[in-house]
């Protein structure tokens, strides 16, 4: 099946043991930014960590949870 559509084009400029590579370098490091700046700038991401509101739930339907 040919590939017609000229996605293959960038294969001839750069290897793809080298693309790949850099390719899911970069994914993997824009998730782990957009975790910890998830982690560090909000206010409602500790308290969802945490429990949150399930927690103050639980403690109106068992004192002393």
């Amino acid at each position: 099946m040919a590939d017609t559509d000229g996605e293959h084009g960038i294969w001839l400029v750069v290897p793809p043991q080298t693309g790949l590579m850099w390719l899911l370098g970069s994914v993997a490091l824009i998730a782990v930014l957009v975790h910890a700046l998830l982690i560090g700038h909000t206010k409602w991401y500790p308290a969802y960590w945490e429990g949150g509101k399930a927690k103050v739930a639980i403690e109106h339907v068992i004192p002393h949870a």
